[in-house]
């Protein structure tokens, strides 16, 4: 029996572990795969409902760390983690994505000579200044197992010394919750709730510090939103991160006055799924979403100046058009006048990449 912890943190973390959870869980003769959550999103609408929608168990270990500086997160995640760690004596440690939860875990391990297998390992924006790339380099580095979702993971990997017996091409777990669950989607009652019809609507996420930190981002993007919402409705689950910002910049009026933008507390994984799937596109700055948007063929407008996953440029559905208003503003309306790439699914992207991960830590 090898005991194994499953770390998240963060809610894009809870649609990666599922899938591998539950995969160990099919061979609990010979795994024992326990459930840590570091607590890094922490309210029930960043935590809790994305646990019941994606049938999480209660997590073994809560280590409630909150939030705090980058530095004050990763610290206290790191502390509390060695202590699991020194208790539960695991057999390997499995961390996903590119959260602080993820690097800081990853280093405790790594000095407790606890081997570590990276879940999404080898993605690159080739952008220093994203703390999800530092973690993603930091934990590549010490990984001793790393599942690659695209092989530009591997090919990066191996531009940066790692030995090619270490990576494992295996597909996206965020594919595998997105089929498991899609069917379930359908029973959401979010269109009812909202009075929407499917293709509608555009759907807006926005959370990174870049965009809603920075006034001029955050300035141009409310400006595309402006126009956008004269020609097709937005539907806007807002971040807590983001509401506080429009709030601080003194820009509640003005998104109020936009008559055809609505904006939604944070919502479910299958509220939201059902929204993603139905609607005319998204406008996104998060890295799950575009590789969602590329399975489910929907067209995808990533509002930054790179990505991680070049695989939903090349052959998905995903165009990264940064802050630009006007770019924006082109591109929907390309979109609108039904002229954009119809995309396809990349390799490996069919909804077992768990059950590969699993195959490859049961035979080592």
């Amino acid at each position: 029996m090898k005991r194994i912890l499953n770390v998240v943190g963060a809610r894009p973390n809870f649609m990666k572990i599922a899938p591998i959870q539950r995969q160990m869980l099919m061979h609990n003769s010979k795994l024992e795969p326990i459930l840590i959550h570091t607590g890094q999103h922490y309210d029930d609408r960043m935590s809790k409902l994305f646990f019941e929608d994606l049938q999480l168990p209660e997590p073994q270990y809560y280590l409630g760390v909150g939030s705090g500086s980058h530095a004050e997160q990763t610290a206290k995640i790191m502390m509390e983690f060695e202590k699991v760690c020194e208790k539960m004596k695991p057999d390997l440690v499995v961390v996903v994505g590119d959260v602080n939860s993820t690097a800081a875990c990853s280093m405790v391990a790594s000095k407790l000579w606890i081997p570590i297998a990276h879940v999404e390992a080898g993605l690159r924006s080739f952008d220093r200044k994203m703390p999800e790339e530092i973690n993603r380099l930091v934990t590549d580095a010490l990984s001793e197992y790393l599942f690659t979702t695209e092989k530009s993971g591997n090919e990066n990997l191996q531009n940066e010394g790692i030995s090619p017996t270490k990576i494992h091409f295996v597909g996206n777990v965020m594919i595998d919750s997105l089929v498991y669950f899609l069917e379930k989607a359908e029973d959401s009652n979010i269109f009812a709730d909202l009075k929407i019809k499917a293709l509608e609507y555009v759907l807006v996420t926005l959370h990174r510090p870049s965009n809603v930190d920075d006034t001029e981002n955050l300035d141009k993007i409310l400006s595309a939103f402006e126009i956008i919402q004269k020609e097709i409705p937005i539907i806007f689950p807002i971040h807590p991160r983001t509401q506080k910002n429009i709030s601080a910049f003194g820009w509640e009026s003005r998104v109020g006055k936009l008559k055809n933008l609505k904006l939604l507390p944070p919502i479910g994984y299958l509220d939201f799924l059902k929204l993603e799937k139905e609607c005319k596109f998204v406008l996104t700055d998060s890295g799950g979403i575009q590789e969602e948007t590329t399975y489910l063929g929907i067209p995808c407008l990533t509002l930054r100046e790179n990505t991680e996953r070049p695989v939903t440029v090349k052959l998905g559905t995903n165009e990264v058009v940064g802050t630009d208003t006007a770019k924006i503003i082109k591109d929907t309306r390309l979109i609108l006048d039904g002229r954009w790439k119809k995309g396809s699914v990349p390799p490996l992207w069919d909804g077992q990449a768990a059950s590969r991960i699993t195959k490859i830590i049961l035979e080592n």
